[in-house]
C-alpha cells in the first residue's frame, strides 16, 4: 500500500517581541549616589557582586571574581543599579586583580565619602592559584564604635526534639 504525502502547511514565523520603548542598560564608568537616609549612625551596607568579570592584560582570556563591598556611609550612598554597571564596564578591560580591585575602590571614596570601604575580591582559580585581594578605606579621624558581642541562642523551632 502506498503512502500518500502529506502537503506541509507554510509555517507562520514566530512572533518577535517589540524592541522596549527604553533600550537595555550598558556598562557605565558612573557611579550614582543618594543622601544616606541615616547619617547620624554607622551601619554596613554590603554589596556581593558574584560574577564580575574582566580580561587578562597579559593573554586577554576572562577572569572571573566575586566582590564583596562593605562600607559605612557618611552623607552619600550608592546607587545599586548604577553599581552594576559600573561593575559591568570592567568586562572588555585589561587589568591585573590587585589593580582592578583598587580602582574600584578608588571609585566608591572618590564619589561617596564613606566613613569606611572594605572590598574583598576573590578571584577564582586561574593557573591552579586563587587569589584574593582585600583594600580598605578609612575616613581621616573615623573611629568605629567597639564591637557589641551578643550572647548566641539555639535557634527555636518549636518542636521537641
Amino acid at each position: 500500500m502506498a503512502k500518500t504525502a502529506k502537503k506541509s502547511s507554510p509555517r507562520t514565523p514566530p512572533r518577535q517581541r517589540p524592541m522596549p520603548p527604553n533600550p537595555p542598560t550598558a556598562p557605565s564608568k558612573e557611579l550614582h549616589v543618594f543622601p544616606n537616609p541615616a547619617p547620624e549612625r554607622d551601619y554596613v551596607i554590603q554589596f556581593q557582586i558574584p560574577e564580575f568579570t574582566c580580561l587578562c592584560p597579559l593573554t586577554g582570556q576572562p577572569d572571573f571574581a566575586h566582590f564583596t563591598i562593605d562600607m559605612i556611609a557618611d552623607g552619600l550612598c550608592v546607587e545599586l543599579k548604577s553599581l552594576k554597571m559600573y561593575m559591568w564596564s570592567f568586562r572588555d578591560e585589561g587589568a591585573f586583580h590587585e589593580k582592578v580591585t583598587n580602582d574600584i575602590l578608588g571609585k566608591i571614596v572618590e564619589t561617596t565619602a564613606p566613613r569606611f570601604a572594605r572590598i574583598t575580591a576573590r578571584w577564582y582559580v586561574r593557573g591552579g592559584i586563587y587569589t584574593n585581594v582585600v583594600a580598605e578605606h578609612r575616613k581621616k579621624g573615623w573611629k568605629p564604635e567597639p564591637l557589641v558581642v551578643l550572647p548566641q541562642h539555639a535557634t527555636e523551632r518549636g518542636l521537641p526534639t
